[in-house]
């Protein structure tokens, strides 16, 4: 089994590339707002937690998230690997996450970074917000910020990953399948 963390700032590639790993090596992909509205929907226990939370316009802690990602891989116990997409966002997420991991015998085998500037994620964003309506892609101020946001807070976690020394950096600019087959190339050697 092989756990990936695929990671990178808004507009990196991760979504595309996500699908085409799920489709090559039949990963399981885990991404944490798609599991809050599936658990929500499907009214568990940590989801009414969260829908409760989120009415309250109130973040829904680490320990919920990481109790919902454990469920995922609880239920997938044939998975052939799992892809972490949005997750974690902070050292102490990445913390909760080997710890979880751990007690299920897995762990994770790598963090692949999309790396891309911040003026070709502003253009890919802008872009996106033209077919796709998201508000939050169609201004570049709040496009800077986020990337902002994602610099000061999320980078720390590379940090984290390079000292297991599970950290690869993949150049996210350039054409998909070139990307791609960078990516493979990591995930053939773990």
């Amino acid at each position: 089994m092989q756990n990936i963390v695929l990671f990178g700032p808004p507009g990196a590639g991760k979504g595309t590339q996500s699908q085409k790993l799920i489709d090559k090596y039949g990963f399981v992909h885990l991404s944490t707002g798609d599991l809050l509205r599936a658990e929500i929907a499907a009214g568990t226990a940590l989801g009414l937690e969260a829908k409760q939370l989120m009415d309250k316009g109130i973040l829904v802690p680490d320990e919920v998230v990481v109790g919902m990602i454990d469920n995922k891989i609880k239920s997938n116990p044939d998975a052939k690997g799992f892809i972490f997409d949005g997750f974690p966002r902070t050292v102490a997420q990445a913390e909760s996450l080997d710890k979880m991991m751990s007690q299920n015998n897995i762990k994770i085998n790598g963090m692949i970074a999309l790396v891309v500037d911040e003026e070709e994620l502003t253009k890919r964003l802008l872009v996106r917000g033209q077919t796709s309506g998201r508000a939050d892609d169609q201004n570049e101020e709040l496009i800077r910020k986020r990337v902002q946001e994602y610099n000061s807070k999320t980078m720390p976690v590379a940090d984290y990953y390079t000292g297991q020394g599970k950290y690869s950096a993949i150049d996210g600019i350039g054409e998909i399948d070139e990307i791609f087959t960078g990516i493979c190339a990591v995930i053939d050697q773990f």
